[in-house]
């Protein structure tokens, strides 16, 4: 398939904000890649390169050549030649890429280019969001949604399952099956004004501890155990005590989701950054144990001893867990019978130190990798994972430092700019220490991007922050019309894709609750 197709097809869903135009547009570029270039399609389409390291940047688009005038490329040569450019190392690389880059810019038209820009510096803004990708890809193969979203769910990302349906119908979706040892992406809650307004909106719900520690994922195989974080890094060696207490448990496979949280002496939660430092650190495992040791709680099964149980409603995987688990082990959870008890253990997880709670539908599947309506996070005070759009330098005893930052919530649907992009919603310098700013100064210069003047940095949506503020209030300065009110942070969120950010409607929710 020549790469235009692929590239006018961008354009055009670009350029339409209809929902099932977009689905049209897409399934039909799909139906039209062979299989071997499925892969390579479903992710240009997708907005994202399948090289994840190329090594290129903005930099390498500052001179761009005359676009050509008619189109030659194939969807399978421009594969190939970034392969290519991602294999490239050594002394004089980044300039042999860069040519590289150029010579492939030389040969495509100005849409092509337009399209190569977008998947080189990973912005590609055209609405074809997952949600919206999926159906394309759904209705391209002649398969279920349902089928292509679970299928998604345990793969961790759309772009295999689309590149295997697509070459090999239904029979691809046999491989995406859960695998004990393999991780998938974790289910998330938003954010709920109060625990009154969670419990009715769920209905029938239970209520559980809300851990301010280290989301781990438990798979054990036999006696092989491994441990992944959120982000489905491995980190096993890093953890034993995690590790000794899956290998207690009466079972021949399981697969746990928890929070992995480092307790004082007496059993109230440490800070977030010593359990985060703890299972960061790699070396002399032995020691740092005897320093933080660690505590592990969970609060879902999603496989036990060969059935998988992710699609089976929240009620028949607590079952599951209770079966297996001593309590010491598990989160503590009620179920809910009206927003008097609700209230009565928020606040009691509240004193015993805790972040606050999550409420949950008591029917609901597990989502994999999806932040849904049937799991709502409740805290004491009003919080937020906002991305950084850009900072200003400080002045004073901050000169130097990058300090104020301009905070965006997530615009999946596109109502205030382009769809996924970021909306603005205010600044904030306040509750950063020295060795916040220190840390956040060299890791914004990283990700600094485009024009700059003598004191504002754009950076690339990249760095999540968790935000407090007092409330929200109606602004005539921000493009969605509201602004927070005495924001502050609390902590960088490397831990976090800016994918995982809030949403304008998750924020214009508190504000419409007062």
């Amino acid at each position: 398939m020549l790469f235009a197709d692929l590239a006018e097809t961008s354009l055009a869903v670009r350029n339409t904000s209809s929902r099932l135009e977009k689905i049209r547009l897409l399934a039909g570029c799909l139906r039209r890649s062979d299989a071997a270039e499925a892969q390579a399609t479903a992710s240009y389409l997708a907005g994202e390169l399948r090289q994840r390291r190329t090594g290129l940047g903005y930099a390498a688009l500052r001179e761009m050549p005359e676009p050509a005038q008619r189109a030659s490329l194939t969807v399978a040569e421009v594969d190939t030649e970034f392969a290519r450019i991602a294999e490239m190392s050594g002394k004089g690389s980044t300039a042999a890429k860069r040519t590289a880059l150029t010579g492939l810019l030389a040969r495509a038209t100005q849409a092509e280019q337009q399209l190569l820009a977008g998947l080189v510096t990973s912005e590609v803004r055209q609405g074809a969001l997952d949600g919206v990708l999926t159906e394309a890809v759904a209705a391209a193969a002649e398969l279920p949604a349902a089928e292509i979203r679970r299928a998604v769910m345990v793969a961790g990302a759309l772009v295999p399952v689309a590149a295997a349906v697509l070459a090999e119908g239904a029979a691809g979706m046999e491989r995406f099956r859960l695998a004990v040892g393999s991780p998938i992406r974790p289910m998330l809650a938003s954010p709920s004004p109060g625990i009154a307004d969670a419990v009715g909106q769920l209905g029938e719900a239970s209520v559980e501890w809300k851990l301010d520690g280290v989301r781990v994922q438990v798979h054990r195989d036999g006696q092989e155990v491994r441990v992944f974080t959120r982000t489905l890094d491995d980190v096993t060696s890093r953890v034993p005590e995690i590790v000794e207490a899956v290998l207690e448990l009466p079972v021949d496979s399981v697969v746990l989701d928890g929070e992995a949280i480092a307790l004082d002496p007496a059993g109230r939660p440490s800070p977030f950054q010593r359990t985060s430092s703890r299972i960061g650190r790699r070396a002399d495992v032995t020691r740092a144990r005897e320093q933080v040791p660690l505590s592990v709680y969970f609060f879902d099964c999603l496989h036990l001893n060969g059935h998988d149980l992710i699609g089976e409603p929240a009620v028949r995987r607590w079952a599951a867990l209770a079966d297996i688990l001593p309590q010491r082990h598990r989160v503590p959870r009620i179920v809910a019978d009206g927003p008097e008890s609700a209230a009565s253990f928020f606040a009691d997880a509240v004193r015993q130190g805790h972040e606050g709670v999550i409420a949950k539908s008591v029917d609901a599947p597990y989502e994999a990798g999806r932040r849904g309506a049937s799991w709502l996070k409740v805290k004491p005070r009003h919080t937020l994972d906002l991305v950084v759009l850009a900072a200003e330098w400080g002045h004073g005893r901050r000169k130097g430092w990058l300090s104020n930052l301009h905070l965006g919530a997530r615009d999946p649907d596109g109502e205030y700019g382009p769809a996924g992009g970021f909306v603005m919603l205010g600044k904030t310098f306040k509750g950063l220490t020295d060795e916040m700013l220190t840390w956040q100064t060299d890791r914004l210069m990283e990700i600094a991007q485009g024009p700059s003047d003598q004191w504002v940095v754009p950076v690339r949506p990249e760095l999540l922050v968790e935000i407090a503020f007092d409330g929200v209030q109606g602004s005539p300065r921000y493009p969605a019309g509201i602004a927070l009110r005495f924001a502050r942070v609390l902590r960088h969120r490397s831990d976090k894709p800016a994918s995982e950010a809030d949403t304008v409607a998750a924020v214009r929710q508190l504000w419409s609750h007062g």
